[in-house]
C-alpha cells in the first residue's frame, strides 16, 4: 500500500495549514488505523495524532486543541488540520497506515512532508 502525502509548507505563527494523506493499492486492503507523526531536526519522531477504523482519535499533548485528525474511508485519505501553528510545530510530517490485506497485516509510510512555521 502506497501513501501520498501533501501539504506541507511554510506558515506564520498563528496560522492553519492542513495536511493530506492517501493510501492506494493494487489489491484490495483494510485500513485499521491511520496517522501522523513528525519529526522536528534534532528531536525523535514523535506520534501527533491517530484515528483508528471506529473513528476515535487520540492526540499528542502537545496539539490537543489545536491539531484535528479526520478520515474520508471512501477516499482511504487522511487529514491533519494543524491550527495555531507554533514555531515549535515545525517538523517533516509523517503520515502511517496500518491495516489489512490478501497475505497479512500492512505497515506503510508516506514519504514526509516539511511544515515550517516562521516569520
Amino acid at each position: 500500500v502506497q501513501l501520498q502525502a501533501s501539504g506541507g509548507g511554510l506558515v506564520q505563527p498563528g496560522g492553519s495549514l492542513r495536511l493530506s494523506c492517501a493510501a492506494a493499492s493494487g489489491s484490495p486492503f483494510n485500513i485499521r488505523r491511520m496517522g501522523w507523526y513528525r519529526r522536528a531536526p534534532g528531536k525523535q519522531r514523535e506520534l501527533v495524532a491517530e484515528i483508528n477504523s471506529g473513528g476515535s482519535t487520540s492526540y499528542a499533548d502537545s496539539v490537543k486543541g489545536r491539531f484535528t485528525i479526520s478520515r474520508d474511508s471512501a477516499k482511504n485519505t487522511v487529514y491533519l488540520q494543524m491550527s495555531s501553528l507554533q514555531a515549535e510545530d515545525t517538523a517533516v510530517y509523517y503520515c502511517n497506515v496500518e491495516g489489512w490485506r490478501p497475505g497479512g497485516p500492512f505497515g506503510s509510510w508516506g514519504q514526509g512532508t516539511q511544515v515550517t512555521v516562521s516569520s
